[in-house]
């Protein structure tokens, strides 16, 4: 065991368990460390993957608190997003891209706590606009999660639902994407040998992340939240 692998296994346990726990985030943490470990194209597709994974199995944790009527517009969305985000991953600049997200991480952020965060979105060009960022920034970037999490925030939802829009939102997302790396021939050897490399370790944080989520009240769930997208979000600013 060396010591790149040891530090790579650490970081996507570490990440694997906030995905588990919180139902998104494996990127936001994982990219910050990655990209030092490994190059960042076989970085966000391997996280891809296994988002993909980790919804799927929260997904059936959580199906009875999906609420499929709340999804339609953040789908329809993100299916148009998706293939410019991977368009976007294969021709430019990504500290360009990964600069411009910070910002907008940040501000959400100052937004929440300077309580100037809308509770409420109503209109489904919101969700549509959510869903379709989501999908552009997801295939450029590995990063979904920040505009339908910052959407979902002003829905009402209750933490369980949250977390179960979220999975059944990431499994399409995640899958879209996909489809668009193994088109532009992303999906290649050396991701899938990540994959099963660092499978166990994964797991390991996946499911030790669900199983803690039944102790976690709503307001640190929130707290968890917007923690998460101002760390992603200084990341990328200073790292781009």
């Amino acid at each position: 065991m060396t010591f790149a692998w040891a530090a790579t296994a650490g970081v996507i346990a570490a990440a694997s368990f906030v995905m588990g726990l919180a139902g998104f985030g494996i990127a936001l943490v994982a990219m910050a460390f990655l990209p030092y470990l490994m190059s960042t194209a076989d970085a966000i597709v391997l996280l891809t993957i296994y988002a993909e994974l980790f919804s799927l199995m929260l997904l059936v944790q959580l199906r009875r608190d999906v609420v499929p009527q709340a999804l339609l517009d953040l789908l329809l969305g993100t299916v148009v997003g998706a293939p410019l985000g991977v368009w976007g991953l294969a021709v430019l600049p990504a500290s360009v891209l990964n600069r411009l997200i910070g910002l907008m991480l940040v501000a959400a952020f100052v937004l929440e706590i300077r309580g100037l965060y809308p509770e409420k979105l109503e209109g489904r060009r919101w969700g549509l606009g959510a869903g379709a960022l989501a999908g552009v920034i997801g295939g450029a970037v590995g990063l979904p999660g920040p505009p339908v999490v910052l959407y979902a925030a002003t829905q009402g939802w209750t933490a369980r639902a949250v977390k179960a829009n979220l999975q059944a939102f990431f499994v399409v997302n995640q899958g879209a994407i996909l489809i668009g790396y193994w088109s532009a021939g992303l999906l290649t050897r050396e991701v899938w040998h990540l994959t099963l490399g660092f499978a166990l370790p994964a797991i390991a944080g996946a499911v030790i992340g669900a199983l803690l989520f039944e102790r976690a009240d709503q307001r640190r769930f929130r707290q968890l939240v917007f923690a998460l997208i101002l760390i992603s979000g200084l990341v990328l600013l200073v790292r781009g």
